[in-house]
Parts: C-alpha cells; sequence; structure tokens
C-alpha cells in the first residue's frame, strides 16, 4: 500500500492507495510544518487518528509534501517523527512546491506551479524538475497574496480605521476582535500564520463587496508580478494554482492575470488527488 499526503501549515490531506491507483481510505490530520513541529506533535497527531494506526504497519511506501519542508535538514525533522510511525515504509519526504508542480503540470510538458492558500510560492516545472527560483520568505517577510498576508492586510484596514463602517461592523460581530486579542493570538501564541489566515474566510464571505474585491485584486496583482512574471518565459506556458485562496477567487485571480498576459491553466483546491494518481502511475513504471 501507498500513502500520500498534502500538507500546509494548517492541515493535512492523506490518501491511502493500492499500486492500481484504488483509495483505500482518506484521511485528514493537523498540518506538519518543521519550523513549527517537532517529532513529539507529529507523532502524537499520527496516533491520534486511530483509522489511520490500523494501517501503519502495511504502508510500505510514504510521499509526504509539506510547507516549510524546503531543505535536507527539514526534510530530516519530519522523517524522524515518520521512521518511528511507518516503521515498514519507504519514506519520501519533499516540499509542497513539489507536490503543486506534479499534481497540476504535465508531464514533459513546461508549466508554473503556484500555491495560494495558508502560504504562497511559485516554480518552474520542466515537465520532469522542480526549480524554485523565488525562495518562499514566509508570512512576516513575503507569502504575497495568501491566507496569512490577507489576514493580516484586513486586521491592518480595521485597526487603522480604512475600512469601510458596515464591514468594520461585520468584522466585529463575526470575530470579537479586540488589539488585545489579535496581540496575544499573534505575539505570543504558536502558529500566528494560521491565526492570520483565519481571516481569509471573512473575505470570501463578503466578496461581493467592491471593497473586497479590490483588496483580494490587489493582493493577488503583487503575487502575479513577484512570483510568476519573474520567468522569462511566463507568456509561453500555462499557470496553475493550488490552494484555497486561488479556488475560492477564481474568477478575481483570472482577470486580474490577464491583465499581465498570464495565461492560467488548472485551478484546484487540493492536490491530493492528482497527486496519489501521479504516485500510483510511478509504482506501476517501477515494479
Amino acid at each position: 500500500m501507498i500513502i500520500v499526503a498534502d500538507s500546509g501549515s494548517t492541515k493535512a490531506d492523506w490518501l491511502l492507495i493500492n499500486r492500481e491507483g484504488e483509495t483505500i481510505a482518506e484521511f485528514h490530520t493537523k498540518g506538519f510544518n518543521p519550523f513549527f513541529h517537532d517529532r513529539d506533535f507529529i507523532l502524537n497527531e499520527l496516533n491520534a487518528n486511530y483509522e489511520l494506526n490500523n494501517y501503519a504497519e502495511e504502508i510500505e511506501e510514504v510521499h509526504f509534501y509539506g510547507a516549510g519542508v524546503s531543505s535536507e535538514e527539514l526534510q530530516e525533522k519530519i522523517r524522524i517523527a515518520f521512521r518511528q510511525y511507518f516503521t515498514n515504509a519507504k519514506l519520501n519526504v519533499g516540499h509542497d512546491l513539489d507536490a503543486a508542480a506534479f499534481a497540476s503540470g504535465d508531464i514533459n510538458t513546461p508549466s508554473i506551479a503556484c500555491i495560494l492558500g495558508t502560504g504562497s510560492n511559485s516554480c518552474w516545472f520542466t515537465g520532469t524538475e522542480v526549480i524554485e527560483d523565488a525562495p518562499a520568505l514566509g508570512y512576516i517577510l513575503g507569502d504575497e497574496g495568501s491566507g496569512s498576508y490577507f489576514g493580516k492586510l484586513l486586521l491592518q484596514e480595521y485597526f487603522y480605521k480604512k475600512m469601510p463602517k458596515h464591514i468594520s461592523k461585520r468584522m466585529e460581530e463575526k470575530y470579537g476582535i479586540t488589539k488585545a486579542n489579535v496581540f496575544e493570538n499573534v505575539y505570543m501564541k504558536p502558529n500566528a500564520n494560521v491565526y492570520l489566515a483565519s481571516f481569509s474566510r471573512f473575505l470570501s464571505d463578503n466578496k461581493e463587496e467592491l471593497y473586497i474585491t479590490k483588496l483580494v485584486e490587489k493582493g493577488l496583482l503583487i503575487f502575479i508580478d513577484l512570483h510568476v512574471c519573474r520567468y522569462p518565459e511566463y507568456r509561453n506556458v500555462k499557470t496553475h494554482f493550488i490552494g484555497s485562496i486561488s479556488f475560492f477567487f477564481e474568477d478575481i485571480l483570472r482577470n486580474v492575470a490577464k491583465r499581465r498576459g498570464v495565461d492560467v491553466g488548472r485551478v484546484l483546491k487540493k492536490p491530493i488527488y492528482n497527486l496519489a494518481k501521479y504516485h500510483s502511475m510511478s509504482s506501476q513504471e517501477n515494479v
């Protein structure tokens, strides 16, 4: 059996398949990001999933792709926990950008793959190889166009009183916002990026407001300028997007991309199903 996982900083999707690509079971856990989570956190979360426990020793291959898993050192932090849990499996731990490219792109066809979820990133996919040209700088220095980026922008607009009053009132009613509780969650508690990204749901719920549309347009345009237009051949290939922000704001994304001559291809909320197909095909070729 093969298990494939796609993990953001918020949550992880797991798909257990046989070598023919047939789904055996689907699981969900919290996301595992080596910048924020250690071996004990990962093991506790895995062990808490009783259904997954029933299959753990039978799994022969694990293909895990995660946010923040961008170097050998960071990959090893994930492997340390997985070796204890998946005791009989061959481990493949990679970056979420690899998952985005494999799930959205076409074999032997160059494209650009982008992530717009809790965080954001992009890469050039040759059709076989993933090339990351712009490093992900995280939610403090980067993550343009992501859920955490828009959450931070919303809070700035709210506290600086730049937001229309009726929208400001909606935020107060929905979240009970105070400067004290925002500061506690951003500066004193772990996973501030996930907390900030939680406000992006407010954007989706109010996307009919012109103010919200303009806010989203601005953020997505910044992302495209920095992370898509940087590739010299960007006008000549498809640009694919993975993640909740691109999925829920697909109409705005396509309009903004068109302004820059970007040809948007696939827009997927999550890559897990296409990723499982990719590894099923690879497994069959290696038999």
